[in-house]
């Protein structure tokens, strides 16, 4: 038929890869080492043992957590290392830093455990928008993990792709 309109994207061997698809199944809970600090500034041992001792972490059992101190204080390693061990007796998966840093860490890992080899030689373009905010860290981790696999890797949507990398044969 003259004139037919031919969609030559979706019978490209183009890979899209939506980097949302990465994002962490879990919910990330926060625990902040000041609510535990006297006057939430100062670390007296007896009364941080004695606050960690009297607070319920059954609230995390089973939960991602972002272990942070938000107050200018001193904290010691082994304050963290203290509060680590609670956590780990109710099994909580513990990361340092705040809510946000520590969901961009497991995103980030969940990308470095992509099978590089099932891109091997293909054309990939990595989507530019999604449901979620994306960081830059995951951009580069993609290109990072893909680029010595790939024949080529662009950026943004196949009617509009911008062109990342070619490898040669």
């Amino acid at each position: 038929m003259a004139g037919e309109i031919i969609n030559r994207v979706s019978n490209s061997q183009l890979i899209t890869i939506d980097l949302t698809d990465y994002a962490p199944k879990v919910s990330v809970k926060e625990l902040d080492i000041k609510d535990f600090l006297f006057q939430g500034i100062v670390l007296k041992e007896k009364e941080f043992r004695v606050n960690l001792k009297e607070f319920d972490f059954s609230n995390y059992t089973n939960k991602t957590v972002a272990l942070n101190c938000s107050a200018d204080a001193i904290v010691p390693m082994w304050a963290f290392m203290l509060v680590t061990s609670y956590l780990n007796s109710v099994n909580a998966d513990i990361h340092f830093g705040i809510k946000e840093d520590v969901f961009q860490q497991i995103f980030t890992a969940n990308i470095n455990a992509i099978n590089a080899s099932k891109f091997e030689g293909k054309k990939v373009i990595v989507k530019g928008c999604g449901n979620i905010p994306l960081s830059e860290s995951l951009y580069i981790a993609i290109t990072q993990k893909l680029q010595n696999s790939v024949s080529s890797l662009m950026f943004g949507e196949a009617c509009s792709a911008l062109p990342v990398l070619k490898n040669k044969k």
